[in-house]
């Protein structure tokens, strides 16, 4: 999935919208998560607090009835990338109470992946942490079985 400048400015211009409803001037008084919701048939990004009280809905349309598999796995990356850069200081000024998260969720409100925490020290990677590592781990208790 290509991802155009068109599809970034929309993810930007939504975060500027969540991010509008707890302003920096404000004292940080809600606790709550973002949820971002990703329907992949509509191409609708929806964000919502933890009452399942929504923030703001966009359309990203290169997103509508994307039938591509790693089609989350591509969200997710997407989603990330704008969140830890171009939109990383709006995010962390939010006036929410720390630590909060960008939850990235399927249309059936399925966990996929945390996108983003503010608390100033964590940070989330994506992809394999440790790859072929229960490969390593099937070696090594062989070899420790064996002696």
């Amino acid at each position: 999935m290509e991802t155009s400048e068109q599809t970034i400015l929309q993810i930007e211009r939504a975060i500027r919208k969540v991010a509008a409803k707890f302003p920096a001037n404000q004292e940080a008084t809600v606790m709550t998560d973002i949820h971002l919701r990703v329907t992949q048939e509509s191409g609708e990004l929806v964000a919502f607090d933890d009452d399942d009280n929504e923030i703001t809905r966009v359309v990203i349309e290169p997103w509508i009835d994307n039938k591509d598999e790693n089609f989350y796995q591509e969200v997710t990356t997407v989603l990330r990338n704008v969140l830890h850069t171009s939109m990383r200081e709006m995010v962390d000024q939010m006036s929410i109470l720390r630590p909060f998260s960008f939850v990235l969720e399927d249309d059936d409100r399925e966990h996929i992946a945390e996108l983003y925490c503010a608390d100033g020290e964590t940070v989330i990677l994506g992809g394999e942490l440790l790859p072929n590592l229960e490969d390593d781990l099937d070696s090594f208790f062989e070899n420790l079985i064996k002696e």
